[in-house]
């Protein structure tokens, strides 16, 4: 099955920002099937390791498979070789694994691995199993929105509560204006020694006349 006849399926808001000391990832809480709100507390954003984290966006099924893969390969590596993978090494690994099945059986995804080795990182990997490294990134439908906020206020030297703030806010802007958003922000903060989550909910506007 070729990419064409697989659905391109990303409809949802996940944020990545990459700081001089930590990453913070960022996702909305929807889930739809179609015009159809199927589910209000997903979580987008996955623990694969005590510091190492994903977005996902794309086919459910196909994330999951992707997310399990890496967990199993981040505890295979460490048993093997004697030491904790570094990010890069799993993300490639994810790059290489997309790429190889995409004429195959390719994962309809697209995903944001954030995290803390020497210091921190953040991996962009598409549908094509193209990687690169980032300080900010956006996916899935509302990534648009996301995009215009994070390009406005984003610095690799902001503070750390202003960076979850700014990431809060880019999926919340996105949540706002794409109606395949919603419901609220879970929240991930990465950094060595470090792995936190908290989740902000949205807050509908009530127009009166």
């Amino acid at each position: 099955m070729s990419v064409e006849e697989k659905k391109l399926d990303t409809k949802t808001t996940t944020v990545g920002l990459r700081l001089n000391d930590y990453v913070v990832l960022a996702a909305d809480k929807r889930a739809s099937a179609g015009l159809y709100i199927a589910h209000k507390r997903v979580e987008k954003i996955h623990r694969v390791t005590d510091y190492m984290a994903m977005t996902i966006s794309g086919l459910v099924a196909d994330a999951q498979y992707l997310i399990d893969l890496a967990r199993a390969i981040s505890r295979y590596y460490e048993l093997e070789i004697g030491r904790k993978p570094d990010i890069k090494s799993i993300a490639t690994y994810l790059s290489n694994f997309v790429s190889v099945y995409l004429r195959v059986s390719p994962f309809i995804v697209q995903l944001l691995l954030g995290g803390y080795d020497d210091k921190p990182r953040l991996y962009y990997i598409d549908l094509f199993g193209t990687i690169s490294e980032e300080d900010y990134m956006a996916t899935g439908s509302g990534s648009p929105v996301a995009f215009g906020v994070l390009e406005k206020n984003y610095s690799p030297d902001m503070d750390l509560s202003r960076a979850v703030d700014l990431a809060s806010k880019a999926v919340m802007s996105a949540i706002e204006r794409d109606s395949f958003s919603g419901e609220g922000v879970d929240v991930v903060v990465i950094g060595r020694d470090l792995f936190k989550k908290e989740t902000i909910p949205y807050k509908y506007r009530v127009f009166t006349t």
